[in-house]
């Protein structure tokens, strides 16, 4: 079974920055991409970033130039670099995991959570 385990929210004043971390256990495809997704407060789960086992990444462009997606393959652990944070920013921060197999099944795990809140 796979767990996701996220950590590094918290409180920031407007202009600040975070890192968050999420690290993947149990058996885990070598064909996957990792990101993260984020959830404020009435509103739907929206995507933020993801990076694939190969290094690929994709951005939305509400965090394109501040956010930065990097990943540790031999720790199978993510990071979420947020610089410039907004107070719109604020919300839970999900991490997700997608994962084929090789007779190409897709898998999705997600994490906990973890709480940015982004003073202004």
């Amino acid at each position: 079974q796979v767990q996701l385990v996220e950590s590094g929210g918290g409180l920031v004043q407007a202009g600040g920055s975070l890192r968050l971390s999420c690290a993947a256990s149990g058996s885990i495809f070598s064909n996957n991409a990792m990101g993260w997704y984020r959830q404020a407060p009435g509103k739907q789960r929206e995507f933020v970033t993801t990076i694939t086992s190969g290094g690929s990444t994709n951005y939305a462009d509400s965090v394109k130039g501040r956010f930065t997606i990097s990943r540790d393959n031999a720790k199978n652990t993510v990071y979420l670099q947020m610089n410039s944070l907004k107070p719109e920013d604020t919300a839970a921060y999900y991490c997700n995991l997608v994962a084929i197999s090789r007779s190409g099944l897709k898998y999705t795990y997600w994490g906990q959570g973890t709480q940015v809140t982004v003073s202004s």
